[in-house]
């Protein structure tokens, strides 16, 4: 890919409305990022609504901030991107990378938990992690405060990756300054948000499907029952890894998620000779090939149909998330129709997509 279809995809990923899945379904349908940010305008006036693609100035700016931090951009066609995350239709076309890009290639695991752990979990996650690494595996979690900077921590004598809720030049939390230095030297630190970016509630959901989409199994050290650990397992379990979680007190909030896990059928480790038994012999996650898709509408009879089945599904979506195989069942329309006026409402901002093929209506904030 030359520099500047590598600007192109900068571009069309920073362009407002277009996510990782977006972009994916952009890139298959007009051959590269240049011509789809072509089609952009067009097709959201279709939507009803204005669309003015990201700047060249926009992606030269964010390739020299992620120079200026000592990153890299890793697009998703290299041979450096983690081949387990690329499988996933909602992955990062490409992640700002900080650190040792070999590890990149290792098997993976996750460890996650609260951030107001226990001096015993954090201990406990300490030693799991180290032990693990040892064993050659790259320990993924998030840099946050308790399990994650103790998972962190007990990995980095052997390399561990980091996945930021903000740009790869963000420190946060603050106190973790000399664990996020000690991650660039030798292990990974990644993100998928331009530098820059501060991290906000609305990110660490976002962070999470990638530690899950990494890992062959993610490791839940205490969570309260609402927690963010909780989200990243749920992702994990989506995406065909193993999830396991601790025990702990009932008597302890911070171990309610962790017991609420294994309840639900997540499996029970309580060593680093658990959490290996568990991931071995799982099958590997294959996701399906893209679909091929069929070529945009261009007669006027077709531009019409897509002009009745955009209001249709305008009207009929709400905020739950609908497959799109179900829409099609529902609706009387051919499936290059449908997926014109899903990507003509996703530009226009009326339409939201979901990993596993599905769509939702966006409401204004």
């Amino acid at each position: 890919m030359d520099s500047a279809e590598q600007l192109a995809w900068i571009r069309l990923l920073r362009t407002p409305n277009i996510g990782p899945m977006t972009f994916g379904l952009l890139l298959r349908r007009y051959g590269s990022a240049r011509e789809a940010l072509r089609a952009i305008p067009d097709l959201a006036k279709r939507g009803g609504r204005k669309l003015t693609p990201a700047s060249v100035q926009e992606a030269e700016a964010e390739l020299a901030a992620n120079h200026a931090a000592g990153a890299q951009l890793i697009f998703k066609n290299s041979e450096a991107y983690p081949e387990r995350l690329g499988q996933f239709d909602d992955a990062p076309p490409f992640l700002s990378m900080r650190g040792n890009l070999h590890l990149l290639h290792q098997p993976m695991i996750a460890i996650v938990g609260a951030r107001n752990a226990s001096i015993n979990a954090m201990q406990l996650a300490d030693h799991l992690a180290g032990q693990l690494s040892e064993a050659g595996y790259l320990v993924v979690s998030g840099m946050a405060r308790g399990i994650d900077t103790a998972a962190h921590n007990g990995a980095l004598g052997h390399g561990t990756m980091a996945v930021l809720a903000s740009g790869v030049d963000i420190i946060y939390p603050p106190e973790n300054a000399d664990l996020y230095e000690s991650l660039c030297d030798v292990g990974v630190v990644a993100a998928e948000m331009p530098p820059g970016t501060a991290p906000t509630p609305r990110l660490f959901p976002v962070r999470n499907r990638i530690i899950a989409s990494l890992s062959l199994g993610v490791v839940v050290i205490e969570a309260a029952a609402r927690s963010g650990s909780l989200i990243t397992a749920r992702e994990a379990t989506e995406r065909g890894s193993e999830v396991m979680a601790i025990p702990g007190s009932p008597l302890d909030p911070r171990s309610e998620g962790c017991n609420m896990l294994i309840r639900d059928g997540a499996t029970l480790v309580q060593n680093k000779d658990d959490i290996i038994e568990a991931i071995s012999g799982r099958p590997r996650v294959t996701m399906p090939p893209p679909p091929v898709l069929p070529a945009l509408p261009t007669t006027p009879a077709d531009e019409e149909a897509v002009a009745r089945t955009r209001e249709i599904i305008d009207a009929a979506l709400s905020a739950e998330p609908t497959n799109i195989d179900e829409i099609l069942r529902w609706h009387d329309a051919s499936p290059a129709t449908m997926q014109a006026a899903l990507l003509e409402l996703e530009l226009a901002g009326k339409l939201l997509r979901h990993h596993g093929n599905r769509v939702s209506k966006r409401f204004a904030p």
